[in-house]
């Protein structure tokens, strides 16, 4: 069972990924960040556990895209706690098919957040993208090759003590159809063993294959760089800003 970003309630955010993909980020992102200075636009920055690793790894200015009210608050909240980052990093309330910034940056930096955009969508994304980025800049995106998804019953999938209550998030998958898959999750907050809250999300994401992702990228102007670990980076080619 997978999760995604888009899916995820706020309250539950941190304690999710702290408990998934962003310890292996934490490692696996640095290494290719290492000559970025000047500019760093990530997209979909949540309550900014990346942007902080990103802070901490470049001296670069930070674009933070983040279409989610609740997920910014918690960004800005924690942008104000760290000395310095308040007038470093620039969080634009936004989606990834609209953002726009004054110059072009060097780098984009996109985790766990490919799968909310379908196939005409992403077409869309690299070209916007592509048009953020100067030439010969790096996109970093995760991906590994989609497991089979079958639907079935809810299963829990974390379960984290908050003082005396317990959060527990349970998910399914509903339906499936091709690249895309429907599910549902719950978020519950138990008391001593007893219900006393619940939230339930219906997301739909998008799971295309590897071979799909190089041949969209291909078409938009970028030829890929390195590849580890699920962590792809990819330059843009000089003359394919569109």
């Amino acid at each position: 069972m997978y999760h995604d970003h888009c899916s995820v309630a706020v309250p539950f955010y941190d304690l999710w990924h702290e408990d998934g993909h962003v310890p292996e980020i934490r490692r696996l992102l640095p290494p290719l960040l290492k000559d970025v200075r000047r500019s760093v636009m990530e997209i979909g920055a949540g309550t900014g556990l990346i942007t902080e690793l990103i802070a901490w790894e470049t001296p670069a200015e930070i674009y933070a895209v983040e279409p989610s009210l609740g997920m910014r608050s918690v960004l800005v909240s924690r942008l104000a706690e760290r000395a310095g980052l308040l007038s470093r990093v620039t969080v634009l309330p936004c989606g990834a098919l609209d953002v726009d910034v004054d110059e072009p940056v060097e780098a984009v930096v996109m985790i766990s957040v490919l799968h909310g955009f379908d196939a005409a969508e992403r077409e869309r994304l690299w070209d916007v993208l592509a048009r953020q980025l100067e030439p010969g800049g790096l996109l970093v995106f995760n991906h590994r090759e989609p497991p089979p998804r079958i639907p079935g019953e809810l299963e829990r999938m974390g379960s984290y003590p908050v003082g005396r209550h317990t959060y527990e998030i349970w998910g399914q998958v509903l339906e499936t159809a091709g690249e895309t898959v429907r599910a549902r999750f719950l978020y519950q907050i138990r008391q001593r063993g007893a219900l006393i809250s619940e939230d339930e999300v219906v997301s739909v994401s998008h799971r295309p294959g590897r071979g799909r992702l190089d041949a969209e990228l291909d078409a938009a102007g970028f030829t890929l760089d390195r590849d580890s670990d699920g962590l792809l980076a990819w330059r843009l080619v000089g003359n394919s800003v569109k």
